[in-house]
């Protein structure tokens, strides 16, 4: 008979523990908490991203399944659903964010690539947001249309790695181009963009800071009224089609 941990543990041994409890001692997530951690909490999350789990109810089921396993599988002993819906409802979303960023910049490490199909010293990224529609009538809050509701998922993917390096969700009646301003940008990198972050300002932003802009411009869009007045005013620096 087999002793060893299961699958899922085994797993979860690679995650970097103590760079969590330092991210959850800087947010107090375990302030006032008995038995039900921010680490059995992350773990239930997990296990439901890598089983498919569609809500809360069809996890609960799936882990109610392995109840007598709860304790080897890191979920604590004391996990109902009463317990995970309050974490997940008073909790700082930020411990589980900046951790998933902390996992990203080990994956983009471990998976750069150095024989990528253009040689270029900087990394690659592109930059677009997929609509998600939702029912009004259970997220009220997500308020689209007259009645149609919908959150935005804005990704800056890197593409030398394949692996996403930023995501912001917002509501669906955020235009793209203001979320421009919260990119953390680098020097000498290209970014890839489209037709719906045209504005002007951003990207003398862009060119102020030394990165070359790759952009897809509308069709009613003259391209070489508006690089001339770039180079006006900056001459040392280019605009790419």
């Amino acid at each position: 008979m087999n002793q060893g941990k299961y699958i899922f543990a085994q797993l979860t041994d690679f995650l970097p523990r103590r760079v969590f409890d330092r991210i959850v001692k800087k947010y107090d997530g375990n302030k006032y908490v008995r038995s039900f951690t921010c680490l059995n909490q992350m773990l239930c999350m997990i296990f439901g991203q890598l089983t498919g789990r569609d809500s809360m109810r069809d996890l609960m089921l799936s882990l109610e399944a392995h109840q007598a396993k709860y304790y080897h599988l890191g979920f604590g002993t004391t996990l109902t659903g009463r317990n995970f819906g309050k974490a997940n409802q008073k909790r700082n979303y930020k411990i589980v964010e900046e951790f998933a960023y902390v996992l990203i910049e080990e994956a983009r490490h471990s998976c750069y690539k150095n024989d990528f199909e253009i040689k270029i010293d900087g990394n690659v990224y592109a930059f677009d947001s997929s609509t998600i529609d939702l029912c009004l009538n259970v997220f009220w809050w997500a308020e689209f249309r007259k009645k149609k509701g919908g959150i935005k998922l804005h990704t800056l993917y890197d593409v030398k790695t394949s692996i996403p390096c930023f995501m912001l969700i917002t509501t669906a009646s955020v235009h793209d181009v203001n979320v421009l301003d919260n990119l953390q940008y680098e020097i000498g990198s290209f970014y890839i963009l489209d037709r719906g972050y045209v504005d002007f300002p951003d990207y003398t932003t862009f060119i102020y800071i030394k990165h070359i802009l790759l952009h897809v411009p509308k069709v009613t869009l003259d391209l070489s009224v508006c690089i001339q007045m770039l180079l006006i005013k900056l001459p040392e620096y280019y605009l790419i089609k």
